[in-house]
């Protein structure tokens, strides 16, 4: 597999790549998922999503992809009545966000490390924990 292109974060005034993609979470809930278009082996998920933090909440604010139908797709077309964004309640999880220089890069799907990383735990939508570490906390973390 190809190092993947990641979605984005957008938390305050920070742009950031997120090495999660919290849309697959809620494809597998409905037990569908759109059939998009793969446009190269670096994005096998077939979309780009953007996703911000605000008030501690978790909202998709966009969708850059295709469908196999060539429709372009946005969250209107995933999320019927919710134009501008929607609040991803159906996400439980922590959204890994790597900061700095790559240390070590892997040809595989998010597997790079990098200097650091910020660490958000979400339940439901809403942020439970946020916290950045180097790389060697990171790697030498618990998890639960």
């Amino acid at each position: 597999m190809t190092a993947q292109i990641a979605d984005v974060l957008i938390a305050g005034n920070d742009r950031m790549q997120l090495f999660t993609n919290p849309l697959e979470m809620f494809f597998e809930k409905m037990g569908t998922r759109p059939d998009f278009t793969l446009p190269s082996t670096a994005n096998w998920r077939g979309y780009v999503a953007t996703w911000d933090l605000t008030d501690g909440r978790l909202y998709l604010r966009s969708i850059s992809g295709r469908l196999k139908d060539t429709t372009a797709c946005s969250v209107a077309s995933i999320f019927p009545g919710f134009p501008d964004r929607v609040f991803a309640h159906w996400f439980s999880g922590e959204l890994r966000v790597p900061i700095g220089r790559v240390l070590s890069y892997m040809h595989m799907g998010y597997g790079s490390q990098y200097e650091a990383y910020r660490l958000v735990k979400i339940h439901l939508g809403v942020v439970t924990a946020d916290q950045a570490m180097s790389n060697d906390e990171y790697q030498n973390r618990d998890v639960v």
